[in-house]
């Protein structure tokens, strides 16, 4: 029988941050290219990037650490033997 451990599949603080950092850095990228495309500006898209990075990584933080405490959507995992062989 399967049997739900508290705590187990939830990711850990550094985990978190370092998702946090990766995806921020890939959406940066792509803000920095769309407002280049939209405004044709360089520095427009630095600063929008620039501005967005620091916003972002805190919300998505925030919102990572949230999910890390509810056990929604994971999976439970079968409670090993452990009655004594005789």
């Amino acid at each position: 029988m399967a049997e739900h451990i508290p705590g187990t599949g939830h990711a850990n603080n550094l985990r978190s941050i370092v998702k946090t950092i990766t995806w921020r850095t890939i959406g940066t990228l792509d803000t920095i290219l769309i407002t280049r495309i939209v405004t044709g500006s360089w520095a427009a898209g630095a600063a929008v990037g620039t501005t967005e990075l620091f916003t972002k990584m805190i919300l998505y933080y925030l919102h990572e650490r949230g999910w890390s405490k509810v056990d929604w959507g994971l999976e439970d995992i079968d409670s090993p033997d452990v009655s004594p062989m005789h």
